[in-house]
């Protein structure tokens, strides 16, 4: 009895000084972290780069001009579809101030509070924020931040693949010989799964950028490739990424002067591409890579979320799997993986069911 209390206040004491150091490192670790994931999609290409003849550090450059390439034209899209909201920033005003109004008008027939104490209450509300420059000082110092994260992300991806030798000689030098093998079997079956499930997602998120494309447009949403963009992209923080983008998506329609008919069918539109994404895009694409079930699915993305704030959500779903990985294949830890996965068969896609 003993021996068991002692094990459960050891297995505590680690997850706490874990979960400590990560939060309070959190500056340092998060790009690490981040960059670890996406050198891992590169560790193949990288090899067979450095078999045509190119060195290393060669192939580790191309790598990061990828990546470069890549969030650039993505940058580049996002302001492009900018400037056509700026475009229309007067119309926009004026439909929200319509809805403001009508809001108000609402709130005093239903709760019978008129106009005049509305607008104190938001005053009120008002006080507490600071009006002295503070919220353009934050907002520069977050840019700059975010610039700062982005070049060591970039920095940090470089190092692991042109030092990714060297990282699995230190990992066999500190296990037992009679585990190397064993060691080995497991960084590459967790990196693995990491890069199928990274790979799979980022082709996903193009499907899905072309069925919301395609869909706004026909409705007659203005800068629908925007929103499409965005919809797709927070594809990336699962289950609560899908409904932040169609809402962003209902209140630009909004601003925006559509009528409900426009909105019910950015609802049909969301209906129709969460069907194809769950019975066609993630059997054929994604696939069963992470196999984590649901329960914990969402218990890592609030706990990587209250630790990491955006970038743990992001990370949350390859780093469970990976650590279920891990779990599987040391003895006394199988419990835990089996507590973290799940014993649910690969989905198959609609087709597969029809047959």
């Amino acid at each position: 009895m003993d021996k068991a209390i002692s094990s459960v206040l050891k297995v505590t004491f680690t997850l706490v000084l874990i979960v400590t150091i990560l939060y309070y490192g959190k500056g340092i670790l998060a790009p690490l972290a981040i960059a670890c994931i996406l050198s891992m999609l590169f560790v193949s290409p990288s090899g067979w780069i450095e078999k045509k003849g190119l060195p290393r550090w060669s192939s580790a450059l191309i790598a990061v001009g990828i990546l470069v390439i890549c969030i650039v034209g993505l940058g580049f899209l996002l302001s492009w579809q900018l400037q056509n909201f700026a475009e229309q920033i007067t119309s926009l005003k004026q439909n929200l101030s319509q809805i403001l109004s009508n809001l108000q008008h609402w709130i005093q027939d239903r709760l019978d509070i008129d106009q005049g104490k509305q607008q104190a209450i938001a005053e009120e509300q008002m006080k507490g924020q600071r009006t002295d420059g503070a919220g353009v000082q934050q907002l520069v110092s977050g840019f700059f931040g975010l610039l700062v994260d982005f070049i060591l992300v970039l920095v940090y991806t470089y190092l692991i693949l042109f030092y990714r030798s060297r990282l699995k000689n230190f990992l066999l030098k500190i296990t037992p010989s009679k585990d190397q093998e064993k060691t080995m079997e497991i960084v590459d079956s967790a990196s693995q799964v990491a890069a199928n499930y990274m790979t799979g997602l980022a082709k996903m998120i193009v499907v899905l950028w072309i069925l919301y494309g395609v869909g706004f447009t026909a409705i007659g949403v203005e800068n629908a490739l925007f929103f499409a963009v965005i919809c797709g992209l927070l594809e990336l923080v699962p289950f609560i990424g899908n409904l932040t983008g169609t809402a962003i998506t209902i209140l630009g329609v909004t601003a925006q002067g559509g009528e409900t008919n426009m909105i019910l069918g950015v609802v049909l539109i969301y209906g129709f591409v969460q069907f194809v994404q769950t019975y066609l895009l993630e059997p054929l694409i994604v696939g069963n890579e992470v196999n984590i079930n649901p329960l914990f699915t969402i218990f890592s993305l609030v706990a990587a979320e209250a630790v990491w704030g955006i970038p743990g959500m992001i990370l949350a779903i390859p780093i469970t799997g990976m650590i279920r990985i891990i779990c599987d294949r040391i003895p006394r830890l199988q419990p835990y993986g089996y507590l973290i996965g799940s014993e649910k068969k690969a989905k198959k896609s609609f087709w597969k069911r029809k047959k």
